[in-house]
């Protein structure tokens, strides 16, 4: 266990093809805003694909999902008082080879909460998970969606699935992550959670991280389910961007380091390699925020150096960065929310004449373990704003991306509204979007 999105409508297809943009599909086409996304797909089935969000307003999650591999979608809202209770937000998903696929979420009473598919995402129900986790005031630099003066047991869970377990890490009210685990025997067949694990250590504070399994439990706990803990907390870098970092982008909820992991148990030539991505931003207060790479082969104990892996070379914002590996070859893939062609010229990506503060999806792919990247590729059809969309999480904490069989689906925030279907009409509020792909 590791803690650490007519003629006309032909000739814009084409359109989209010839430059490398693949077709973008709205998969919610409802009123307000939906956003902080998640997507996994199914191991056993590649076809099925599903994707949660944030709603704007009231308890639920939006939730979509589709039985052909992404071209056509279904759409319906959980946990709005079903058997999942009532959500506030934060949901994730993971998959696992036996066709599972899991869910965690806060609940509108800032609870961490966990469900389960066992239909590729079509449907989910409630996974007994801890009844005992404490609640408290929130404390430290980091912040919370509770009222002000609520108890919470938690913020922002992440959630890993594989090697027969899966795990979820959060944030605790008094700042220090915590993550417990169950043993997963076959689908739908999941044990006790363990108690809850801290990490121990100076380095145990933090928020707006991430989970990977990787192919034994190493050095970071080293008996995994077992009842020893994690290894201490180790500083791997510093960022300028830290928790809270305000960019035109995203102006309103800000941006923040987002670290994301990845782990490879393929048995493949990289075998054991840990990932690593964040957001870094220099010089300090310049809005210029890359999205760095590194990778470990000793359990965390060394890194590699850091590499930039947006390879634009003007000083636009990159932000909310996600990584995953297929599984099924070794390959990985990050994408992320770009400005680089927001010039504020009215020209193509910029929608208001300001520049730096309009969005397109990006993602690159190695083939090598990181050793080298592809050119990156624009995923977005046109360009998006977060001021006109009025979301109170602007694009969220956080991007939903999933890389299996060699295809890519990114979980996009979007009111371009370049599919001509989002009912709230262009610059307005969001949809989620997504651009089923093969990785290039």
């Amino acid at each position: 266990m590791k803690l650490f999105s007519a003629l006309l409508l032909v000739c814009a297809s084409i359109a989209l093809i010839v430059s490398g943009v693949p077709p973008n599909i709205n998969v919610t086409k409802t009123h307000g805003n939906e956003a902080e996304t998640a997507v996994a797909a199914s191991h056993t089935n590649p076809l099925l694909i599903t994707t949660v969000s944030n709603l704007d307003s009231g308890a639920g999650t939006s939730h979509s999902w589709s039985t052909d591999g992404g071209r056509t979608w279904n759409h319906n809202v959980i946990a709005d008082g079903d058997a999942l209770g009532f959500s506030c937000c934060d949901g994730q998903l993971a998959a696992d080879d036996f066709g599972n696929i899991f869910f965690t979420y806060l609940s509108s009473d800032i609870a961490v909460k966990v469900a389960l598919s066992t239909d590729g995402g079509a449907t989910f129900q409630p996974v007994q998970f801890l009844t005992t986790l404490p609640f408290g005031l929130p404390v430290g630099p980091w912040r919370s969606l509770a009222r002000i003066g609520q108890a919470v047991s938690g913020d922002q869970p992440s959630i890993a699935a594989g090697a027969g377990s899966v795990w979820i890490s959060w944030t605790s009210f008094d700042g220090t992550i915590k993550a417990s685990g169950a043993a997963v025997t076959g689908l739908g067949q999941v044990g006790t959670f363990s108690p809850a694990q801290g990490v121990p250590g100076s380095n145990r504070f933090g928020d707006y991280g991430d989970t990977a399994i990787g192919p034994n439990y190493g050095a970071l706990d080293p008996d995994g389910l077992g009842p020893q803990g994690f290894g201490a907390g180790q500083l791997i870098v510093t960022s300028n961007v830290g928790g809270f970092d305000y960019i035109p982008a995203q102006s309103g909820r800000s941006i923040d380091i987002e670290a994301g992991l990845a782990w490879d148990r393929t048995g493949g030539p990289h075998n054991r390699r840990l990932y690593f991505i964040y957001t870094s931003e220099e010089p300090q207060e310049s809005n210029d925020t890359d999205i760095q790479f590194r990778y470990s082969d000793d359990n965390g104990a060394t890194w590699s150096n850091s590499v930039r892996v947006n390879d634009d070379v003007g000083t636009t914002s990159q932000f909310n960065p996600r990584i995953s590996l297929d599984s099924t070859t070794g390959n990985i893939a990050i994408a992320w929310y770009d400005c680089r062609n927001d010039r504020g010229d009215h020209g193509f990506g910029d929608t208001n004449g300001r520049p730096n503060d309009d969005t397109m999806v990006y993602t690159t792919v190695s083939k090598d373990g990181g050793a080298t990247f592809s050119r990156n590729r624009r995923l977005s059809a046109a360009a998006s704003d977060d001021n006109d969309a009025g979301s109170g999480v602007d694009y969220g904490d956080y991007s939903g991306f999933a890389f299996y069989n060699g295809r890519l689906y990114f979980s996009a925030a979007d009111n371009s509204n370049s599919t001509g279907d989002n009912p709230d009409g262009t610059l307005h509020e969001y949809d989620l979007y997504v651009a089923p792909t093969g990785a290039r």
